[in-house]
């Protein structure tokens, strides 16, 4: 070749000088083929456009100062070949036009709604802000969403998180040192100083996509920590952002093609969120190249060559050079990682490796669970119920937001009188005890200071009607007189929980995985770790998630955008026991009956064999003896709290006369992490709880546990007075409550008799109890399991014929994906309800997204070594039923003469425990052994192991670690223990078998698809090069041509 093609490179010269620039046009020029004529800044900016150098190829983007339009008249002029085309770059300054754009090629985009103002703080109509949400022309976005401004230059982009997480806002910008975003607790509502675009919150898994192409057949991809998540950059040695090349799915790669093509953009980088098994673009960044990829580089100095020849030397664009004209010996990255300093390191087994730990663990020490009823007959009270309910008489009126809330504390405030009255007569009982539940409802309202984290909820449901006539009307009008109020609160996350849940993350990452805690971070850090964490929708068990994963993952920061960011609910799967109410009732009868009698003689007892085969074992033989004290001993408790709450009650009629009572301020930040040392020191409960609000908490259990005019007693309550009776000596011991610790040694009798036998009272009732509760969980256990064998088996399985191949050979995904048709203008946006699913999921495990390294461009010593992490977080109900099923499975008449999955000493063990405490845990681990045959059984072996959870002994010691336990109001969590013999070998083969008779049924959860390679064209080997020959069909027509060809699937 004679003449050179000339390319010319139009950008300013620190855009020139960027270490991929560099790398990329040194191959270029290697070619031999191609002269790079750099303009540089005087030029471009001084000069007029007809001195500018003469070209065949141009190389003109726009960055900071840079004169786009200047650059548009020297292309109009001299009509070079243009990588990227100028006049569409005007496009990427404005997000609303790249998202219009990214519609009109059929792109998918998150649900969005523009809000445009023609000045800052302008009123529009069609703009509602409530607490939990926006609405923007009838369409509502709930919290979480996001916030960006339509300028495509200002970085400024909020997430405004939802009151039941806790509320907030994080901000999201340019990196600055080591942070990415900062969250602010007290920030609720939404900016009004500009026009924004606002978009459904998308859970990725706290991972961002990076999609790099270099004309529409090739696409790279690269992950990262996610800003949202806590904020904290994560650096290599070098100081670099930590990304790792990731696969692309085949949907994923038309996604690159179609922004290629729909912004004429041959270079361009774009953002990509995985969401539920589905892939969405949320913003287009135009010329980009990866950093510190050579692989990279080699891709994409060749795919523009290809490019250059095909436009000005076409003759020339088949031929392929024998080898790459450039020798560079890559850096091979460190398997270190440093995180602000501290070094990581990861080693693994050699034989047998873990590939997948799951676990199913009960959330962290809460506050009692309450609730109060009352009738009420009060015109505001009645008022509010119909102002919320539509105005419907008969429709009952839930009460949740702060909004709603703050309407009833303001009511409610001015009903209870400021003083109580000595009670003048029997006849006046029933008022005075009225207005006690009114200031206990006020009290509830006001505890904390602020609505955020709602853990209060009322439900006011009409009782009686009188009908009134309507005024011109001969028809009548009914209207409520009476309603039942039913208030519930409590059971909230305290900060020994979160404290608890974190540490145990912690204990986790340095000791479930191999590696000593550094392993499994190097694994996430670098995407061969595939975690998902799912919690059950209630409050406690989500902020337990939340504080795990900050522990396990070491991340910063607040719970909050953890929770949103990583944490999934499925309460169908780890709430609820309504498929086995009847068979609990009939468990608890019987429960009844054994413990009010004088001795357990009931039917169904057995001799010589197990302890645990009895019914209601575990129950004391003195238990009806145990039951008279309990009672005695709670009513001793009432009295003494009764003493302080009408001291402290006196106190506060002092003060209130002079004061006036404010608004609570609604944005205070979410919950506490230590204790309130000031609280402490002035002897008032910890946390938040008034003298008022554990007075109630006491009577209400004296009242239930034993009707003294049916003469009967409710042993259901016996394990609410020992909830009681545990928090108080845990977090209130300052207060000397005499007879506390005697109540719980009578309390901790009963319950760990009562306990165990609400979820059947013998082993066979136990299994069939939960096997209903943990059908579903036991299910997606099993899913687990099969995909992660599958995945592993991928892995293992030879791959040479793949090796030699010079196509590309399509995976038996890659054709299901082409077969069935592609129909992309449907769903170009997501639906704005995340729980619904999207038109083109199979399944439920679909929506689990997915992160796969990319071992071609990863420069990581064993990119195929994968571990999968499932965690549930649930509550006691769900950690029972998952330990009996998996203790007496073998019960079952299908497998009959099998012997339990639980040894027996393990099962003794188990029913001396009894209480599955706080923070308790059912770990399943799943290890290969990588030196026998695949079709082995032995293959794959299962690990059991669980921990009874929060330890107790500080409690009933009262030694040295009692002392430290009443600074910390923290018990420490107790450590795994074996479920089976230390020489017993459990196959996942028999593990499946014996617990699939109590699982959901497969076909009910599909196989999950996984996304596949699409890892370029090169190798290290100069003979791939031949795969360029028929790689490309674009390029040789008009843009409009192109254009007109973006529904063409992509070339596999």
């Amino acid at each position: 070749m004679t003449d050179k093609i000339k390319i010319g490179v139009c950008v300013m010269e620190k855009k020139v000088s960027s270490a991929p620039m560099v790398q990329i046009l040194e191959r270029l020029q290697a070619f031999g083929e191609f002269e790079i004529i750099i303009f540089g800044d005087k030029v471009i900016i001084e000069d007029p456009i007809e001195s500018w150098p003469i070209c065949d190829c141009l190389i003109a983007f726009c960055s900071s100062g840079y004169p786009l339009q200047k650059a548009e008249m020297y292309a109009a002029l001299r009509k070079p070949f243009l990588v990227n085309e100028l006049q569409p770059q005007h496009l990427l300054h404005d997000r609303r036009k790249v998202y219009e754009q990214l519609e009109v090629f059929g792109v998918p985009v998150p649900n969005y709604a523009l809000v445009n103002r023609e000045y800052p703080y302008q009123e529009l109509e069609y703009f509602i802000e409530e607490e939990d949400y926006v609405e923007v022309h009838g369409k509502r976005f709930w919290k979480p969403f996001v916030e960006k401004p339509v300028d495509g230059d200002d970085h400024s982009i909020m997430i405004y998180y939802p009151s039941s997480a806790g509320g907030g806002m994080k901000e999201l910008f340019r990196k600055v040192g080591n942070r990415s975003s900062e969250f602010h607790p007290e920030v609720r509502r939404v900016r009004r100083e500009g026009s924004y675009i606002y978009e459904e919150f998308m859970p990725t898994g706290g991972t961002d996509v990076k999609v790099y192409t270099v004309g529409p057949e090739y696409a790279h991809a690269e992950a990262r920590k996610s800003p949202v998540v806590d904020g904290v950059v994560m650096r290599n040695p070098d100081g670099k952002e930590v990304r790792y090349p990731v696969l692309l799915t085949p949907g994923e790669k038309e996604i690159a093609r179609d922004v290629c093509l729909a912004f004429c953009q041959l270079v361009c980088g774009f953002d990509l969120l995985r969401c539920e098994g589905r892939s969405y673009v949320c913003d287009v960044n135009g010329w980009s190249f990866v950093k510190n990829s050579y692989k990279y580089y080699d891709d994409a100095a060749c795919v523009l060559r290809k490019l250059f020849l095909d436009a000005k030397a076409p003759h020339l664009s088949s031929t392929i050079p024998p080898s790459l004209p450039w020798k560079v010996k890559e850096v091979v990255q460190s398997e270190g990682l440093t995180r602000q300093g501290s070094g990581l390191i990861g080693t693994f087994g050699q034989s047998e490796e873990l590939r997948c730990v799951i676990a199913v663990i009960r959330h962290g020490d809460r506050t009692p669970k309450q609730k109060v009823k009352l009738k009420v007959t009060e015109e505001k009270l009645l008022n509010l119920m119909l102002k919320y309910n539509g105005g419907r008489a008969r429709a009952e009126t839930k009460l949740k937001s702060a909004v709603q809330l703050q309407d009833l504390l303001d009511a409610t405030r001015l009903l209870v009188p400021r003083k109580r009255s000595g009670r003048e007569s029997d006849s006046e009982t029933e008022d005075i005890e009225h207005a006690e539940k009114l200031r206990q409802v006020k009290a509830v309202l006001e505890e904390g200071g602020h609505f955020s984290g709602i853990y209060r909820k009322v439900q006011l449901k009409p009782s009686k009607w009188v009908k009134l006539p309507k005024p011109n009307a001969d028809c009548e009008d009914e209207r409520p007189v009476e309603a039942l109020m039913v208030l519930k609160y409590g059971g909230v996350l305290t900060h020994a929980g979160r404290k608890q849940a974190e540490e145990l993350g912690r204990f986790f990452r340095n000791n479930m995985y191999p590696g000593e805690g550094t392993g499994l971070l190097r694994l996430h850090s670098t995407y061969r770790h595939d975690l998902k964490i799912y919690s059950s929708d209630e409050g406690r068990v989500q902020m337990s998630a939340a504080a795990f994963a900050k522990g396990l993952l070491d991340l910063e920061g607040q719970l909050t955008p953890i929770l949103v960011s990583l944490v999934s609910k499925d309460s169908s799967m780890l709430d609820g026991l309504e498929d086995a109410s009847s068979e609990m009732e009939e468990a608890k009868a019987k429960l009844h009956a054994i413990i009010t009698s004088e001795g357990k003689t009931l039917n169904g007892n057995m001799s010589g064999g197990p302890l645990w085969m009895v019914d209601g074992a575990g129950v004391p033989d003195n238990a009806s003896q145990l039951l008279h004290s309990l009672v005695n001993l709670t009513k001793k408790i009432t009295a003494k709290v009764k003493l302080l709450a009408e001291e402290e009650d006196e106190k506060l009629s002092v003060t209130a006369s002079s004061t006036v009572l404010p608004h609570y301020d609604q944005a205070k930040a979410f919950g506490k992490t230590t204790i309130d040392i000031a609280r402490i020191a002035a002897g008032l409960p910890c946390g938040s709880e008034s003298f008022l609000l554990m007075f109630a908490r006491w009577k209400k259990l004296e009242r239930d546990l034993y009707n003294e005019r049916k003469e009967r007693y409710d042993v259901t309550q016996i394990p609410d007075v020992y909830d009681s009776c545990k928090y108080d000596l845990l977090h209130n011991a300052h207060l000397n409550l005499e007879g506390l610790t005697e109540l719980f040694r009578v309390a901790q009798l009963l319950a760990d008799g009562v306990i165990p036998n609400e979820y059947g009272i013998n082993p066979r009732q136990k299994l069939k109890i939960g096997s209903k509760i943990a059908r579903r969980l036991l299910g997606k256990i099993l899913i687990d399991l099969h995909n992660t064998r599958e995945e592993a088996i991928d892995v293992a399985e030879p791959k040479s014929s793949q090796e030699t191949t010079t196509t590309f050979p399509k995976t038996r995904k890659e054709e299901r994906d082409q077969a069935r048709p592609l129909n992309r203008n449907e769903d170009l946006r997501r639906t704005s309800s995340t729980s619904e699913k999207s038109i083109d999921q199979d399944d439920d495990d679909d929506r689990e997204t997915k992160y796969r390294l990319d071992p071609k461009y990863a420069n990581v010593r064993t990119p195929e070594r994968h571990v999968r992490t499932r965690l549930y977080f649930t509550s006691e109900s769900h950690i029972h039923s998952l330990m009996n099923v998996l203790r007496y499975c073998n019960l079952d008449e299908s497998l009959q003469g099998e012997d339990s999955l639980v040894c027996n000493s393990a099962l003794d063990h188990l029913h001396k425990t009894r209480e599955l405490d706080y923070m308790s845990y059912i770990v399943f681990r799943m290890f290969e052994n990588t030196e026998v045959a695949l079709e082995d059984p032995k293959r794959f072996r299962m690990e059991m192991t669980f921990s009874r959870g929060a330890d107790l002994s500080p409690l009933e010691n009262h030694d040295g670690d009692a002392a430290l336990l009443h600074q910390e109001h923290t018990l420490p969590i107790m450590g795994p223990e074996r479920m089976q013999e230390v020489t017993s070998y459990l196959t996942l083969d028999q593990f499946e078998r014996m617990i699939g008779p109590f699982a959901m049924p497969a076909e009910d959860f599909p196989p999950p698809t996984t996304p596949q390679a699409f890892s370029g064209y090169f190798t290290k080997s100069s003979g791939v090069l031949e795969r360029l020959v028929n790689l490309f069909s674009f390029h040789k027509g008009s843009t409009a041509a192109a254009a007109s060809s973006t529904n063409n699937n992509v070339k596999q």
